[in-house]
């Protein structure tokens, strides 16, 4: 594995994450024990996979600088397959077993469904992607962070950009009854409501891992949608819009940050030329974002895929906040996150009370020539 730790590299990207300043930590075991939680199998692999390199490459840079505070940094990489009643039994091993952080989950049902073990044990749990705006403006949850913006910001982006830069006015809204798809096709249906600009002609959902999504088509073709929006994951999307074109539907395709991800492009093929889907902002022009992707292409050979950005940038957050507290004190890393502001590939942030960061948010992107191209 190679490790860029030299000069100013390394000094810029973990800033005072990994100086040793505080004499006498105040952390209990051998090793600090860091939780990676999402899917790292099955359909959304290509979701959780990334976070999992991006804890690699910072903890390993972590611990080859002699680690926080002294105390070497222990992965503990646990696979919820993004299914709440997975989660849930991954978040009571790692909780067993003596995790300090999580990195995860990925998936805003899983996430949800594994929270409250978290919130009992007092374990600070910080997401890259899960978006689900209840997670940290219901108040239930006062241990979950997350470097990406909440599905309402993501669904008013998705929203404005039908309506004034596309110009629609019939609008089509799907979802795949999940907890993350669901909660943004209501955002954005009542967005579209209240902007007094367009007409929701359909509101429908559809069951996840169906073989066949044509009953669906055919209502948004009765129904004069001149665009769908949808909300869910890449698996569902693809088929959706690849039915559309099958049946000669060349309505304009919009979805969220669950379908931006080059897996989308493989299993659609052509059909997803075109296609619409909002994702974190592009940050290729900063620094740190710059040194992380070199270091993924480094390290595994590839390019990273969706939220590695993000979950690298949790990985710095939480460093930080475990080096300044001096102890995995629930209290002591919440107060590091919300007063110190980070360095990371997804700019300079810091958290607000509630748990998330300050200085992220999204773009539309369109796929053009097999890629998304931010808008």
């Amino acid at each position: 594995m190679k490790r860029i730790l030299s000069g100013k590299v390394f000094a810029v990207t973990t800033a005072a994450a990994l100086s040793l300043l505080i004499a006498g930590s105040g952390f209990a075991e051998d090793t600090i024990k860091f939780g990676v939680a999402g899917a790292h199998s099955g359909d959304l692999a290509s979701y959780g996979i990334p976070s999992v390199n991006a804890a690699k490459i910072v903890v390993d840079k972590v611990n080859a600088a002699g680690g926080i505070n002294g105390k070497k940094i222990e992965l503990m990489i646990e696979d919820d397959v993004c299914k709440p009643e997975v989660a849930t039994n991954t978040a009571t091993k790692l909780v067993s077993q003596g995790v300090d952080v999580v990195l995860g989950h990925i998936c805003s049902g899983a996430t949800k469904a594994a929270l409250p073990i978290y919130t009992n044990a007092g374990i600070l749990v910080m997401s890259p992607s899960a978006t689900n705006p209840e997670l940290t403006k219901s108040g239930n949850y006062p241990s979950f962070f997350r470097t990406i913006a909440p599905d309402d910001t993501q669904a008013k982006v998705d929203v404005e950009f039908v309506l004034n830069e596309l110009g629609y006015t019939k609008i089509a809204v799907v979802h795949d009854k999940g907890d993350y798809g669901k909660g943004f096709a209501e955002f954005a249906k009542t967005y579209l409501e209240e902007s007094g600009k367009a007409e929701v002609v359909l509101f429908e959902g559809v069951t996840p891992g169906a073989v066949d999504y044509s009953a669906v088509v055919q209502k948004i073709k009765r129904s004069g949608a001149e665009a769908v929006m949808f909300g869910g994951y890449h698996p569902e999307a693809s088929k959706i819009i690849s039915m559309m074109r099958k049946k000669r539907l060349d309505t304009a395709f919009i979805s969220d940050d669950g379908v931006k991800d080059q897996t989308f492009i493989k299993v659609a093929g052509e059909d997803a030329e075109g296609a619409y889907a909002s994702g974190p902002k592009d940050t290729a022009d900063n620094p740190l974002s710059k040194i992380a992707v070199q270091e993924h292409q480094d390290t595994f050979g590839s390019d990273p895929g969706a939220f590695y950005k993000n979950a690298y940038s949790a990985a710095l957050a939480m460093v930080n906040a475990l080096e300044k507290a001096g102890s995995t004190d629930l209290a002591d890393l919440k107060k590091a996150l919300q007063t110190e502001k980070v360095e990371t590939p997804v700019g300079n942030i810091y958290f607000n009370e509630q748990g998330d960061a300050v200085g992220v948010g999204f773009s539309v992107y369109q796929v053009q020539n097999g890629v998304f191209v931010e808008m």
